[in-house]
């Protein structure tokens, strides 16, 4: 078993590999560790951490800071420590409180097809959710920016989408896969006849032919959930935005699974899913046991490899 600086060590290494500068955690985490050893701790506990934490200067946020990089830490660890607990968000400051992302499973997302699918015989046009959610979940397209493509957005031809009006403000192409141009070419000419020969610009619309209200959409998929037994009610459960996590999650495990190097492709990554830091995509990454698992594989075959 390495010690917890020996896990520090490749800790850091391994962010550093994902493109993180690391400056921050690499002189805190070290005082962190004399701090633990000087407790004569065999594991990271929250009280710990918590303690560790507000010996901080700095003001206000100064616990909270510090306490965030602890968590990033402990949850490397736990990864193949049992025994580590990783310190809840939200303890000092609303500020770093971000909800967990749900972990879709493949059977999760058949099931909320499926009942979209039903659903979709009695919508006009028919299939819009049904084609919006099989979207999401193959694309990692933030929702509102599915709800605001335009028909001229979505080549069928090319197999592409133009992402317009970006969380950042800036456009990006989305390639999709055969099967997904082929449910919304499907769509798309159901849509043509509902509209008849009105004009309607939005993709996605209504059955007043306008574009799809954002709430009515988590309406629908807040029902659907319910049905299908993934929520309890409309209010508690995954969320529609926990499907870009997944898609996200997903394909850096199929990455690594086919030997492929997710160090150097995770900026494709990013700018696929539409950030401007790599650091906004490795968020997604954090909260998955397996993909920790995986980079923790590969880096010490890579250790093994030079020693």
């Amino acid at each position: 078993m390495k010690t917890l600086r020996e896990i520090l060590k490749d800790y850091v290494a391994m962010r550093r590999n994902l493109g993180f500068k690391m400056s921050v955690e690499e002189a805190r985490l070290p005082k962190f560790a004399s701090f633990m050893e000087d407790s004569k701790a065999s594991c990271i506990t929250t009280e710990l951490a918590t303690r560790w934490a507000y010996q901080a200067s700095g003001g206000r946020q100064g616990p909270a800071n510090r306490l965030r990089i602890v968590r990033g830490f402990a949850r490397y660890v736990a990864a193949f420590d049992p025994e580590t607990e990783v310190p809840p968000p939200g303890l000092f400051s609303r500020r770093y409180i971000r909800s967990r992302p749900y972990q879709y499973s493949d059977g999760d997302v058949r099931r909320l097809m499926q009942a979209a699918k039903v659903r979709s015989k009695r919508e006009r046009p028919s299939g819009r959710y049904y084609c919006l959610f099989g979207l999401l979940a193959v694309s990692g397209l933030r929702i509102g920016e599915a709800i605001r493509l335009e028909v001229q957005d979505v080549d069928l031809t090319a197999g592409i989408l133009t992402i317009r009006g970006t969380k950042f403000g800036k456009s990006r192409l989305v390639p999709l896969h055969p099967t997904a141009v082929n449910e919304l070419r499907k769509y798309k000419k159901r849509r043509a006849e509902f509209l008849a020969r009105r004009v309607s610009s939005p993709f996605f619309i209504s059955r007043n032919g306008t574009k799809l209200c954002g709430q009515e959409v988590y309406r629908v998929f807040d029902r659907l959930s319910v049905k299908i037994g993934l929520r309890k009610s409309t209010s508690q459960g995954p969320r529609l935005h926990d499907l870009r996590h997944r898609f996200a999650v997903r394909t850096l495990i199929n990455w690594y699974r086919a030997g492929e190097d997710p160090e150097r492709r995770l900026p494709v990554l990013s700018a696929f899913l539409g950030h401007v830091l790599v650091s906004h995509t490795y968020w997604y990454l954090t909260e998955h046991p397996e993909l920790m698992r995986l980079a923790m594989r590969r880096l010490e075959a890579r250790w093994e490899r030079r020693s």
